[in-house]
This record gives structure tokens, sequence and C-alpha cells, in this order.
């Protein structure tokens, strides 16, 4: 089997495989989700094959195949060809299920593929902004996306017929078309956000403790490692941990979802520190705190953008009973 494996790797490589050979090829990696030895032995092939002739990608995106001319495919059988695009896109998924790597791939009617979704951030978009800065995204289905300071939004050029997914991290407002067979998704961390057609807010920076989604219209499902934490409907939030099994559901006024779009800077019971950080990036400020001991004082505040960070520092000093300095463009809290 060994020899047969290395066989069709080689086969597939350089676009000589048949029909045939190719789902066969493909049987052996179905296979291998169920069988440890399969696995084992085609990652041990896949990593000689590798070692023999390594391939990289060109600056157009093309898979580049030391030794094998740009004509190489010239009298190959019409069916047997793959691009090659889509030929890098099948062996990184391999690699990935060989490897550990996070990887779903849904295959086959005879050897050409019905969809393939890369859940590491493969042949995805990435649009993102800076701090003080704003974007709006029309995304492939309509759906349209109002992106934060500081944040990153990933998704693809096309979604496929099974489901639209993306990625954030930051904080976005989404307004989802509206598409009954096919549901939205977005991926933060742990958390996955499921809609249908909806309008709401989702507040995931990295150094937040938690995930906050606000729904302004329609039906939100939030679940955490797969299981169902919330289910949202208008005027409704809850907070998410990312890292324990805390999950905190309320009402909430809807002109508040997503009030930094209108230049609101609100604040219920966050901590001093993730407070300080969402400064930062609103007003592309650095700010210090040099007393570890409030770092984490729970604050209640709101204030408009158009206050400028120092009032808006000078609130916080007043009800952390701090002191603001500023030195050579740095605020210091102390």
């Amino acid at each position: 089997m060994e020899k047969r494996l290395s066989e069709l790797f080689q086969k597939y490589l350089t676009n000589h495989c048949t029909a045939e050979e190719m789902e066969e090829f493909f049987h052996y990696i179905r296979q291998s989700r169920e069988n440890e030895a399969l696995k084992k032995l085609i990652q041990e092939t896949y990593q000689a094959i590798r070692n023999e002739s390594e391939t990289y990608v060109d600056l157009s995106g093309e898979l580049v195949i030391p030794g094998i001319p740009e004509n190489g495919d010239a009298g190959i059988p019409e069916p047997a060809r793959i691009p090659r695009k889509r030929k890098l896109l099948t062996l990184l998924a391999i690699a990935g299920i060989l490897t550990g790597i996070s990887f779903s791939i849904m295959y086959f009617t005879g050897f050409d593929a019905k969809s393939i979704t890369l859940q590491k951030k493969l042949s995805l978009k990435k649009s993102s902004t800076e701090k003080a800065e704003y974007k709006y995204i029309l995304l492939p289905d309509s759906t349209q996306v109002w992106l934060n300071a500081g944040s990153t939004l990933e998704y693809p050029d096309h979604f496929n017929m099974k489901n639209r997914e993306v990625i954030l991290s930051g904080e976005a407002y989404f307004d989802v078309k509206h598409a009954a067979e096919y549901p939205f998704l977005i991926h933060t961390g742990h958390i996955l956000t499921t809609v249908l057609g909806t309008a709401f807010n989702i507040n995931a920076y990295p150094e937040r403790s938690r995930v906050t989604i606000s729904v302004s219209r329609g039906k939100v499902k939030v679940s955490r490692r797969n299981i169902l934490v919330a289910t949202l409907l208008k005027g409704q939030q809850v907070n998410v941990s990312d890292k324990d099994s805390t999950v905190a559901q309320k009402n909430i006024a809807v002109n508040s979802v997503a009030g930094w779009q209108q230049g609101n800077l609100e604040y219920d019971d966050e901590p001093l520190q993730e407070i300080i950080a969402d400064l930062q990036r609103v007003y592309s400020a650095d700010i210090l705190i040099s007393d570890l001991n409030i770092r984490q004082l729970k604050i209640t505040t709101s204030f408009r953008r158009e206050l400028g960070v120092s009032q808006a520092l000078e609130i916080l000093c007043k009800l952390t009973d701090t002191q603001l300095i500023q030195k050579n463009g740095t605020y210091f809290i102390q």
C-alpha cells in the first residue's frame, strides 16, 4: 500500500492521475479519518513526497512544482486535469487533516470537488482597520458590515452553497442579507454566532474576557464550543466568556446597539483596562495604567467620541480617584 500511495501522490502532483486513480487517491484520504494506521502512513508518504520535490506558490497564487514545465500538462486527458490553485487547496487540506490542523473538506463526486471549506483562513480576503479607523464592507451575498477601529474581518470571495462563514477579530455591526437556506456564521474564537437575516453587533476584541452580541433586529443564536448558550431577539444582549462557562443575558435599548457608529462610547460594568484598550483604539493614543491595583476596577460610564481622549481620561480618573499625567505624548493613570 505504501508504494501505491507514493505513486498516487506523485501522479497527483504532476497532473497525471486518471479519473480512476483520482477516485482511488481520495478514497484513501477519506478512509484515513477513521483509520489511524492509514492516516500515519499517508502522512509519512506525503512528507516523503514533499521532501523530494518542494512546491511553492508564486505571486499570482499559482502552485509551482519544480521540474515541471508550464506546458507539462500537454497531452494529459482533459478529465484528469486539475487547476493548480485547486490542487494547492487540496494538498494543504490533506496536510492539515494529517497533521492535526483543523481543515474541513467536503468531497466528492468522482474527482470534482463540490465544496472545500478551509477553517484555518486559507483563501480568505482580509479587511482590517487601524486605530481611529472605520470601514464599510459589502460581502459577496450583499450583507453589509461596519468594522470598528482595530478590527479584522476575513471572508471568502464567494460563499458556498451550504452556508456563509466569516471570521471576526474585534468589533463589527452586521446587517445580514436574508437567505433562509444559507445561514450566516461568524466565528470569534470559540464563540459561534448564527443568523439567517438580521442586524446585530459583535464585540470580540482579543483582550476582552468575553464576547458581547447585541441584536437590533431579527433572531440570533450563540454557541460556545458547539453548545447553544443563548438565543437572542431584538433588544437583547449576551456576554459569553471565551474562557469559562459564564453567560450573562439581558435586555437593552435597541438604539444602544452599536452606539460606536454614532460616536457613543458606552461602558457597562467594564474593567478599567478594557476601557483603556478601547480608548487607545478610538483615539490612536498611548495610555498606561501605572497603578496595577485598579486595572480590574469595574466602571459604568459613557461619553461622546468628540469629547477627546484627554477629557475622557479625566472622567475615568474622577471615577477611580486617580490622577492623569501626560508625558512625551503618553497618558499615565496613577
